[in-house]
């Protein structure tokens, strides 16, 4: 299966608490709901075509607790977010969680060990796409073991200072290719990347004209 991570992010690079107020107030957090003011039409077709094509989900604990609380209650069939997530096989990493904790409905396995080992398993299971949606902790561990197919991200055109970002910690430059964009009137940017080698080069004059040199 390809793994692949999906994130909203703000300009400067947060992806906390997103969907509103009282989502993820964790280190003092106090801006979350900073996507709605800019979720128009097109972002919302994005979203949904993200769902279309996911086929299991994996979660960190946070947002699967998150998600388990709100959507089981969003039972309308004409919802594609909600009929997905409801329905699709889901594994989450955590150590704290028990079996009784996993009661969202699909649920098939707590990865509590091995996590990259199960993860590397578990993309080599079947075809289709093993889907990431916020877990910002496991994100940072997917991006630092490089087993990222795929990051889509819907860019916001918001500023909100601390927070937890994207790219929090990297351990080694990376490049992306970016193989499709989409921009909505509300000024979000969609954005598709895959994983690309890093890459440098430098302006230099020669013989009176910019050249660039690659390193």
């Amino acid at each position: 299966m390809r793994l692949i991570a999906h994130e909203f992010m703000t300009l400067d690079g947060v992806m906390q608490g997103p969907g509103g107020a009282d989502e993820d107030t964790s280190g003092g957090f106090r801006y979350g709901g900073w996507v709605a003011p800019a979720f128009d039409e097109t972002v919302g077709e994005v979203v949904v075509g993200w769902f279309e094509r996911t086929d299991a989900l994996l979660f960190g604990r946070v947002t699967y607790r998150m998600m388990a609380d709100y959507w089981p209650q969003v039972t309308d069939p004409a919802d594609p977010v909600a009929q997905r997530l409801n329905t699709a096989p889901k594994h989450v990493v955590s150590t704290t969680m028990g079996a009784a904790d996993a009661s969202w409905a699909g649920t098939e396995a707590i990865i509590a060990d091995d996590v990259v080992a199960r993860i590397r398993r578990l993309k080599d299971a079947g075809d289709g796409e093993l889907q990431v949606h916020g877990s910002w902790q496991l994100l940072q561990t997917l991006i630092a073991e490089q087993l990222l197919d795929e990051l889509r991200l819907i860019v916001f055109p918001t500023v909100v200072g601390p927070g937890k970002r994207l790219f929090d910690d990297v351990a080694r430059p990376s490049g992306f290719d970016v193989t499709d964009v989409r921009v909505a009137a509300s000024g979000a940017v969609a954005m598709a990347l895959t994983p690309a080698p890093f890459r440098t080069a430098t302006y230099v004059v020669v013989d009176g004209k910019e050249v660039q040199i690659e390193e």
